[in-house]
């Protein structure tokens, strides 16, 4: 049977001679927290700036989520380059779907959604959509409004695809450009202005236009005022995701300019909407040429159709 001083910790018995040798030594309780330094180099941050860190990011958190996701980069001309902007899910695309649809008050677009990952398949497809959607509604509008009348006769109008694929594409493909080159350009005047890559806007501006196409579906009532209520709620929908995602990026700029620049991402977007439903949609009242009826007495008899 094993005596008590077999039971004992030889450990314990090195340390207490220690101790005895030398009594000022300095010992560590496992039982006491370790107080870590803190950093004596940290940023200080100026009072009502931590919600502006909240929605843009500092750089340390920008550059940790960027290496994060970071990807092995192609060349350009590669398959593989390309593939790497539609390398995204199904989830991923309905949540920053719903991101647009339902704008957070006081959350930025690009950091919530897009930064991680961004991609070009959801702004596609949704410009894709769109583009039909509207064609197609506008024919059913203009189908709709006209008839019952015996002049009429429905032809459909292919011409409105291209003229919408057209003008869609071109807004959600130049008017980025143009941002990111104007914010670009800003960014070397003033440093603080928050600087957003062009793939990030363009994701912006593709997601920003989901709206509009439930939108274009209803804008088949045959109502002006329907239509009208349809576009305003539109419009505040996604233009506060433009709203909310650009103007953290210029406030810090001359205010003119800042105040110049949202204004005109906003009159854009509102003319790209007012535009769609003008020219598909409350087109002008179709000049039908007037009947011929032929008289009993061999004469002919014009009537004018209104």
């Amino acid at each position: 049977m094993a005596t008590a001083d077999d039971l004992k910790f030889q450990e314990f018995d090195d340390a207490a001679n220690l101790l005895a040798a030398n009594p000022d030594a300095t010992t560590i309780s496992i039982d006491e927290p370790v107080e870590i330094p803190t950093n004596q180099h940290s940023r200080l941050q100026e009072p009502g700036r931590e919600e502006d860190d909240e929605l843009l990011g500092t750089d340390d958190s920008d550059k940790t989520e960027l290496l994060a996701g970071q990807k092995k980069s192609a060349p350009f001309w590669t398959f593989e380059y390309y593939q790497t902007f539609f390398d995204v899910d199904t989830y991923q695309v309905l949540d920053r779907i719903k991101g647009s649809v339902f704008p957070v008050p006081g959350k930025n677009f690009v950091r919530l959604y897009i930064r991680s990952n961004p991609d070009l398949y959801g702004p596609f497809w949704i410009c894709a959509t769109l583009v039909f959607t509207i064609a197609v509604s506008g024919n059913l509008s203009n189908f709709i409004i006209h008839l019952g009348k015996p002049t009429y006769h429905y032809v459909p109008e292919f011409r409105k695809v291209s003229i919408a694929a057209t003008t869609i594409y071109a807004y959600a493909w130049l008017v980025p450009l143009a941002l990111w080159g104007f914010l670009m350009w800003r960014n070397t005047k003033v440093m603080n202005i928050v600087s957003y890559s062009f793939l990030e806007i363009v994701c912006v501006y593709g997601y920003s236009l989901f709206i509009y196409i439930p939108t274009a579906i209803l804008w088949i009532i045959p109502q002006k005022v329907v239509r009208w209520v349809l576009v305003v709620f539109s419009l505040c929908l996604s233009g506060s995701v433009l709203l909310m995602t650009f103007w953290p990026a210029v406030r810090d700029d001359n205010r003119r300019i800042a105040v110049a620049t949202v204004a005109t991402i906003l009159l854009l977007h509102a003319l790209l909407a007012v535009g769609c439903l003008a020219y598909f949609f409350d087109a002008p009242e179709l000049d039908f040429p007037a009947p011929i009826i032929p008289a009993h007495n061999g004469t002919t008899v014009i009537t004018k159709s209104h």
